[in-house]
């Protein structure tokens, strides 16, 4: 029994599992604070990251859900798909001159015009007022300048583009269409005319780019208001 005693007083505690994890634990903290507090920040950002993610989650299916029901109808309240040759022409700059010219003129009086106003085409007119045909910057250079012809010396419709060439369009037309016409017949003008065919106004591709960037920046915009709550924006 003595012996028993003395063995069992000699032989080491035994240590428990639990024990043994807690140790480790304490040794862990004692010798590495700056690991654990490392360790602690970044178990805290990526809780503050899922959390950040559900949220955008849930602001993704929301936007997805409202744009989904309002696909089927008009998506944008002002229409802008819907913008036509009249709108282009209300902001070109032809819109505040006299860009017709008579047959008969000059071509030396056409070029002061196309200067005097900074443009590249006039509508050209016959001796009755009605239009007769189109006359450009570039008529002049392939016509006058590069055959050495006198400028003075030639009259409008000597190198115009005549009225039965003539691709023309509607004020109601959309951009889109005016923009068709122009890129299939490399053109970059094009004389707009009423129902009774009179000329009202001309536009030319820059008016027509103006206009599609006016477009899209216009549909950014209420996509990126729409985005951020402030709603009214989209027919629902």
């Amino acid at each position: 029994h003595q012996k028993k005693t003395e063995l069992s007083s000699s032989s080491p505690l035994r240590t428990t599992p639990t024990n043994h994890r807690v140790a480790q634990r304490q040794t862990i903290i004692k010798e590495h604070p700056t690991m654990l507090s490392a360790c602690a920040s970044s178990i805290a950002r990526a809780a503050s990251a899922r959390t950040l993610l559900s949220s955008h989650q849930r602001l993704l299916q929301a936007s997805s859900s409202a744009a989904v029901s309002s696909i089927h109808l008009r998506t944008v309240t002002s229409a802008v798909g819907d913008r036509t040759a009249e709108h282009a022409w209300n902001k070109s700059c032809y819109s505040g001159i006299d860009y017709t010219i008579s047959d008969d003129a000059t071509v030396y009086d056409m070029v002061e015009k196309l200067v005097a106003h900074d443009v590249g085409c006039l509508v050209t007119k016959d001796a009755e007022g009605k239009l007769s045909g189109v006359v450009s910057e570039r008529d002049y250079v392939t016509k006058i300048a590069l055959l050495g012809k006198k400028s003075k010396d030639t009259t409008v419709k000597q190198i115009s583009t005549k009225v039965a060439n003539l691709v023309l369009a509607r004020p109601t037309d959309t951009v889109d269409a005016c923009m068709d016409k122009m890129l299939s017949r490399d053109i970059r003008h094009l004389p707009l005319i009423d129902d009774s065919g009179e000329v009202v106004g001309i536009i030319s591709i820059k008016d027509l780019i103006k206009e599609c960037l006016d477009e899209k920046e216009h549909t950014l915009n209420q996509l990126a208001s729409f985005a951020i709550g402030e709603g009214g924006h989209f027919v629902m």
